[in-house]
């Protein structure tokens, strides 16, 4: 029987809900590594610290350097009902954000909501595609501040509290500018230590800004997947950046993109002359059928059944093939989704 690939079942596979990771691993850098191979089909299994040996000495490796915040806020109402306010984006006037409200029944009216003695919000009752706005008011320096009272923004599927540890490891270590909802899972396999001896062997280290957003990681939900609206996702590569990731190109070398968000950024951002700098939103959406331009290679963690994610892998590595990848890592006890473990995929 023939599969359709246009088809949200095609990316569909059972998980038993065991593998999927709760906690990262004790070092960042001893989570598994799978290592595809697209032009033999092979399949090894390493560890991630090996990745520095798979890299080879004139690849250029593009990071995300889009930082977590902690954008789950947990508050009252004046009369003390609970409240939880999830920030999903900065909203086009000054202390105003996009936001989530659970539970949302419960606010009728424009209120003051309050998180602690240095922040609260008022929001406004009005819903437009399903969010509030909420302007927020602090008494000092609004990151800091969100810092001392907000809670990361664990996936659903991670079924427990957000804890001390998670500021770090929900979080690169070359995390720099605030913005993410959801972290770039790919890039908290690695360390400091690690990308300097990645620098140290030659190859060259190149980094852009995708903002994640909460659409990156939610299965898709209509039959036929050219029917799935993607969410935008505000992208910044600088002149440098697209300097240098063109001179790699023009040169022969290879592009490795660090986490989906890296390969979803530079396919956006490519014309006929090569990558453009700039910033602007992208809602590219990557599946079966596409051509790639602007990534020979890719770093990334397995996947949600039936998510973007799914359909963007199997574009880059073959359908087949990764429905394979994915079969072996679940038979090898592979650890998934976002504190889970990695793959390496080349063509």
């Amino acid at each position: 029987m023939s599969i359709n690939l246009l088809e949200t079942k095609a990316y569909d596979y059972p998980l038993p809900a065991e593998m999927i990771a709760q906690y990262p691993t004790d070092k960042r850098e001893q989570s598994r590594l799978m290592h595809l191979n697209c032009k033999d089909k092979a399949i090894t299994h390493k560890s991630f610290e090996d990745i520095k040996d798979i890299l080879k000495e004139d690849d250029l490796l593009v990071l995300n350097n889009s930082k977590v915040i902690p954008a789950r806020l947990f508050g009252k109402k004046a009369n003390d009902t609970k409240i939880e306010v999830f920030l999903l984006n900065p909203a086009d006037e000054p202390d105003h954000w996009h936001c989530l409200l659970y539970p949302a029944k419960r606010i009728k009216e424009e209120q003051w909501l309050y998180f602690s003695d240095g922040l609260k919000g008022w929001i406004n009752p009005t819903r437009v595609d399903g969010t509030w706005k909420i302007r927020m008011e602090y008494n000092s320096d609004f990151w800091q501040v969100l810092d001392e009272v907000g809670h990361m923004p664990l996936p659903p599927y991670i079924k427990r509290a957000d804890e001390t540890g998670d500021k770090s490891r929900y979080q690169t270590v070359y995390a720099k500018h605030n913005g993410s909802v959801a972290a770039p899972t790919a890039g908290l396999h690695f360390t400091d230590s690690l990308i300097e001896e990645i620098k140290d062997k030659g190859t060259e280290i190149e980094e852009l800004t995708l903002h994640v957003g909460l659409g990156t990681f939610r299965p898709v939900k209509t039959d036929n997947i050219t029917d799935h609206h993607m969410h935008s996702e505000l992208v910044e590569i600088t002149p440098q950046a697209a300097e240098n990731i063109n001179k790699a190109r023009t040169q022969g070398r290879r592009i490795v993109a660090v986490g989906s968000t890296s390969v979803r950024s530079l396919e956006a951002f490519y014309n006929e002359e090569g990558i453009v700098p700039g910033l602007s939103q992208t809602d590219i959406f990557i599946y079966p059928g596409y051509e790639f331009k602007a990534v020979d290679a890719m770093i990334t963690n397995f996947h949600l059944p039936q998510s973007t994610l799914m359909m963007m892998v199997s574009a880059f590595g073959g359908y087949e093939y990764i429905k394979e990848a994915y079969s072996i890592a679940i038979d090898r006890g592979y650890r998934f989704f976002s504190y889970g473990d990695a793959m390496f995929i080349e063509k």
